[in-house]
Formats: C-alpha cells, structure tokens, sequence
C-alpha cells in the first residue's frame, strides 16, 4: 500500500541591463529585432513567469509536478516508514539516497493519479472505505493505533494511500492489463522452450493447512483476530473447525478467519506445491507426512496433533492436488495456466513500464532535491539531515 521520493535555476544578467549599454551603438530597428528575440528566448526559457521574476519554490518544496507541489514533510513520512527506529541510523549519504527514490516514487503516483482523475477513474469513498475496513479488521483498535503511530501516519493519511492505490490500480487495469493477450502461440513457443522445466523429478503435493496453536502469539493475524491461548481453547477451537467443514464450509475462507499460521492464514493456507523429499526434512513431524502421503487430492484430514518447529500444534490438512514424477504435458490444466500466468505477469511489467515512462515524458515535472544535490558540489544539503522526531522516553513511575 505505500510510495517513494525529490533550485533555484541559475540567472544571468538581465536582458534589459544588456540591451540598454548598447543602446546608443544599435540602431533602432535593430534595436527592436534584438529585443523581439530577447524577449522570445526568455518566454522559452522561463515561461510565463517573466524574465527577471522566475518563481521560485519554498525550501519546503522538493518537486512539482504539473504545477502540484509534493513537499518535505510528506517525503519524510514516507522516508520514516522504511527506517528501522531500533535499527543502525543511516548515514546522511543513505538517508538521501533513499529520501530521492522516495520522492520519484511521489512523482511517478501523483502522475499516474492526475491520468486516473482524468479518465474518471478515481476510487470513490465507498471502495476507499471498504478497503480501509479490510486492512483494519485483523487488528484490535488499540493495535491498530499503534501501527499508524509506529509508521508516524494518521487515519486520513492511510485513507489518502488507500485511494491513490486503488485509482492508481484502477487506471493500470485499463490502460495495461486490459490490454494484454496471450496467443496459443506464444504459450506453445513458451513451452517448446522450456520443456525442462515441467518436468518433475519426484511426487509433488499441494498442500493447504489449517493451524491451531495451544498458546498465546501475539503475531496473529486471521480475519477473526482468533488465537487459543491453551490447549483446552486450542481443542475447542479445532472441534468447531471440524465440524463447520463437515457442514460443507469452504477450506479456504476458513483457513483466513481462524488458522493460526501467520506466513498461510492470508492465503487460505495454501503451503503451495511440496516435493516429497521436503516431507522428509528434520523440521517435518513423521505423522504430518504418512497423512499428506496416505491422502487422494480433494481429500481433507482429521485432526493431527504435530510437532513443528514452533512446538506441539493442531493441523487440519487439505491435499488440492498430487504429482506424480515426469514430464508434464501442455495439455494438463496446471502447466497451461502456469505458463499463461508466466507470460501475462511479463508482458504487464513490460507494458506498465513504458505507460509510466510515457506518462512521465508527458507530465511537467521538477525534482527540486535532485537540483540541492547537483548543486551543492559534493557537500550534503540539509534535506540530508534526518528530521525522525526524537524517541519518547517511557514515563516513570
């Protein structure tokens, strides 16, 4: 959900100075022409702000695009997002390397959000809203809180993050994704081309789970923020498990309200494709591989009461899919759809590319820092200085 980052120009003597010492040598329509030209560079030059009088930015502002300030404080907001608070301090030489990839990251959202507002495509307050929701509800109110004031945001600036994400989104769906077509012929050359790479050297298993933890783990994050805190709640909680998948509930969506896996739960706990000899490992219980190896795809599992890495947990398995070793043919569903998605990703990141790089072309931008940097001759301007508010010291007693 969240971006990245960005002087005065030089004047010389004015024309007018220039002009008037030579005006008794010149003649006067040459004296005209001369000014004519003068004052026709210098529209070129400055625009219309006038040839003596350029405008000149606030120091508070870092870029311009297409008139629309993007200024310090919000380059630092962002910045203060991707330094670690506990972690070593960056040098003033890092710290505005990664203030400038900031800014252009600014740059390139506020181009793409002025195309988005122009084609009526920005995101109304109802999907704002809805999405606003859908990242809060993992987490307590209080938790919540604490996340924006670790990432120094407010409400209003995640919802502003929100809407430019999704219009930004809304306008890439159109203008690129949409845009995208991926022919028999690119898929038969794709695989003619990779054959090696569909074969399958041993059995290969996708596996979804669902996990339940006899203890508290403040790292959580399901849907229903659900988490037993011992093993008489971990039970109960598998026992409701079950039974709402013997009443015909989906594996998946239960997987993303309650499992207590926080690298799956978001997936509905898809572990992907597992080869058979990473169920050999060490770190795999012995019971956990005699289920996944004993079941037929679609099935799902009792109850299996495991050790992990972690400690004794719950696991309730569901086999999508099993691969026998061989080479994989183009009619099977699972290589046609894999090198689809292969093809497509590619041509996106191609084609999404050069709409920016065009759109930038287009836009009327000014990287007021990468100006400060040029010209300060090797020194560090003060936009190098970190501006982090200072740590809070807890209260005492």
């Amino acid at each position: 959900m969240n971006p990245s980052q960005p002087l005065p120009t030089p004047t010389g003597t004015p024309v007018r100075s220039r002009l008037a010492t030579s005006r008794t040598k010149t003649p006067l329509t040459a004296t005209k022409l001369t000014l004519g030209l003068a004052l026709g560079v210098c529209a070129l030059v400055y625009g219309v702000t006038g040839c003596n009088n350029v405008s000149q930015p606030g120091p508070d502002v870092w870029a311009t695009v297409n008139g629309k300030e993007i200024k310090r404080d919000e380059v630092e907001k962002y910045y203060r997002t991707r330094v670690n608070p506990e972690g070593q301090e960056p040098s003033q030489e890092e710290a505005l390397t990664l203030k400038l990839n900031v800014l252009d990251e600014l740059i390139k959202n506020e181009i793409l959000l002025e195309r988005a507002k122009k084609l009526n495509m920005e995101a109304s307050d109802g999907e704002v809203e809805d999405k606003f929701t859908e990242m809060k509800s993992p987490y307590t109110e209080d938790e919540f809180q604490r996340q924006l004031l670790k990432g120094g945001l407010t409400v209003q600036d995640l919802k502003s993050d929100i809407r430019r994400e999704l219009s930004i989104q809304k306008l890439m769906n159109r203008e690129v994704v949409a845009k995208i077509s991926i022919t028999d012929q690119d898929v038969n050359e794709f695989y003619n081309a990779n054959k090696a790479q569909f074969n399958v050297a041993e059995p290969t298993y996708h596996i979804s789970q669902i996990k339940v933890t006899p203890r508290k783990d403040p790292q959580i994050r399901n849907r229903k923020n659900d988490d037993a805190t011992n093993d008489a709640e971990a039970q109960r909680k598998v026992k409701m498990l079950v039974d709402k998948l013997n009443s015909g509930a989906d594996f998946a969506q239960l997987a993303m309200d309650y499992s207590e896996d926080m690298n799956t739960a978001a997936t509905g706990g898809d572990l992907g494709y597992i080869p058979e000899s990473a169920l050999n490992s060490a770190q795999v219980d012995p019971q956990l591989k005699k289920t996944v190896v004993g079941m037929k795809a679609g099935q799902v599992s009792a109850p299996i009461l495991a050790r992990d890495p972690d400690g004794i947990s719950y696991h309730i398995l569901k086999l999508i899919a099993r691969e026998a070793p061989g080479q994989r043919s183009l009619t099977d569903p699972q290589v046609l759809q894999t090198i689809r998605d292969t093809l497509r990703s590619r041509k996106e990141q191609l084609l999404r590319l050069a709409y920016i790089t065009v759109a930038r072309d287009e836009a009327k931008v000014t990287n007021f820092l990468a100006r400060q940097v040029i010209e300060a001759n090797g020194k560090l301007p003060d936009a190098a200085k970190s501006t982090a508010p200072p740590k809070q010291e807890k209260p005492q007693d």
